[in-house]
């Protein structure tokens, strides 16, 4: 059995689980997610306490019941905690301002790049060199940090880039190192 898939989820009292056959709707106060969860997988409410349970021991359905698990918490963390990741911007001139809801950013082309906010997420500058992306949604949160970090990511010589906060990149020795 799933070490993962048999932990019972706790709801806290502020956020109200709702299943409807196989949709469940999680709403707390940050705002609200849904999900749609597998066929194979069951989700029973009892008294604040979610059990997430499988009908058989295919290798699909062990597999799903792990994950199902982990997306259902994930829901129930987000609309009570919320989800940030935090990116840093290193490289001499390299900084990111916002403008409304758009992130501006010079990354050392001969234009700015602009990104734009997409529902659900928000996007903070602390620094010039700091961005943090906050969000309900771990998934859109995650994915939206990427995008981001894209545009110009970290390389191996200077470190140059976007990089996470908790990244670490490993620097390479340039051409005449070898001496």
């Amino acid at each position: 059995m799933s070490r993962i898939g048999r932990a019972p989820i706790t709801v806290p009292e502020k956020v109200e689980v709702k299943i409807d056959g196989k949709h469940i709707f999680v709403k707390g106060p940050k705002g609200e997610l849904e999900r749609t969860i597998p066929d194979c997988i069951s989700v029973e409410n009892d008294n604040g306490v979610l059990h997430v349970t499988r009908e058989n021991d295919t290798k699909e359905q062990r597999s799903l019941h792990g994950l199902t698990r982990s997306l259902i918490n994930d829901m129930v963390v987000g609309v009570t905690q919320g989800f940030s990741k935090e990116l840093q911007i290193n490289g001499v001139g390299y900084r990111a301002s916002k403008e409304g809801n758009k992130l501006v950013m010079v990354l050392g082309f001969s234009h700015l790049v602009n990104v734009e906010e997409v529902p659900g997420i928000t996007i903070d500058v602390p620094d010039p060199n700091k961005v943090v992306i906050n969000g309900i949604d771990k998934q859109k949160v995650g994915q939206f940090a990427a995008d981001v970090r894209n545009k110009r990511p970290p390389e191996p010589y200077k470190g140059k880039g976007i990089r996470y906060a908790d990244e670490v990149v490993r620097h390479k020795e340039g051409k005449t190192g070898s001496k």
